[in-house]
């Protein structure tokens, strides 16, 4: 009982984001970094395929309709029918908007990771030991995923099977995740579109001089 009650809440919360970050991309209001910031995004590995389903579901909704209106005769079903349609398109549009507004920042204090509105944990400057930009493929489509190396383990942060910035810790740190604590990693490495400013700019708030390195 009490997983289940769990679950259902976990459920809420996300569909209450969702619909909160697509109303915020609708009003244009979204998470502003500070002024000594940078924001970085990371939707343009994803966005082909996110616009392609949203366009999809968009077709299907009135062919749906017309299918149901000629082969059923009970007006609730074809209601019915027609709001999950609608409710799935803005899902997707959701989805979208939460990508859009919460990009990852780089601020004094360390570098803010983000997917979306589930995972959201800040990697103080100080735990770094290098940062480097390197396109990584990853076979899994999960958001989080979990490689243990002779190095040490290494959290991965996917956008659409990819990631393109590598975070190497002096340390074995831990963030918070959805599904709780993470396990210490040694390297923790995440996408974003124009991975080399995000470098540029992490590499000027590292408190130790960052070696030069020839990219990888």
């Amino acid at each position: 009982m009490r997983k289940a009650l769990g679950l259902l809440r976990r459920v809420i919360v996300y569909e209450w984001r969702m619909w909160r970050s697509l109303f915020r991309w609708l009003l244009r209001r979204p998470v502003a970094p500070s002024e000594e910031a940078g924001a970085f995004g990371y939707i343009g590995a994803v966005r082909p395929i996110l616009i392609a389903f949203i366009a999809l579901s968009a077709v299907e909704i009135p062919i749906f309709d017309v299918i149901i209106r000629h082969t059923m005769s009970w007006q609730a079903a074809r209601e019915v029918a027609l709001g999950l349609g609608i409710w799935g398109v803005l899902w997707m549009i959701g989805l979208y908007a939460a990508l859009q507004i919460h990009p990852h920042v780089a601020h004094p204090a360390g570098l803010r990771v983000r997917n979306g509105f589930s995972v959201d944990f800040t990697v103080p400057w100080e735990a770094v030991a290098r940062v480097d930009a390197r396109y990584r493929s990853l076979t899994g489509s999960r958001t989080v995923q979990v490689e243990r190396t002779e190095a040490g383990t290494v959290l991965n942060i996917v956008t659409g099977k990819q990631t393109s910035v590598d975070l190497v810790l002096h340390r074995p740190l831990s963030v918070p995740l959805p599904s709780g604590p993470s396990e210490p990693a040694t390297e923790i490495r995440l996408y974003a579109d124009d991975p080399g400013a995000l470098v540029r700019l992490a590499r000027q708030h590292l408190p130790t001089p960052n070696p030069t390195t020839r990219p990888r």
